[in-house]
């Protein structure tokens, strides 16, 4: 599935949308800063990918600092048939600059 920019993912944060959402980053940098996401740290995804379990065939967006962690998260999820994952390009950093 195609990617998110943060300009869209904004737009929709705004309208309120309801979406799943997963940041990968460590406790402490979502601690520092986070976006409403559910904290799932890149390191402890395979341990607690039952817990998206039921959402396997929904939209579940990933995000984390840059983009990286998270398109890394995206292709683990694919491999194990999630089916619309979508990484956040250029993370929190980017977003914040919007």
């Amino acid at each position: 599935m195609e990617d998110i920019t943060v300009s869209e993912l904004k737009e929709r944060i705004e309208k309120g949308e309801k979406f799943v959402f997963v940041d990968v980053r460590e406790e402490w940098e979502y601690e520092e800063d986070n976006l409403g996401a559910e904290n799932i740290p890149l390191g402890e995804l395979p341990d607690r990918l039952g817990e998206l379990e039921a959402h396997k065939n929904e939209e579940i967006i990933v995000h984390c600092r840059s983009g990286a962690r998270s398109g890394n998260a995206k292709k683990f999820m694919e491999g194990k048939g999630f089916t619309k994952v979508r990484n956040v390009l250029g993370g929190i950093m980017a977003y914040r600059q919007l």
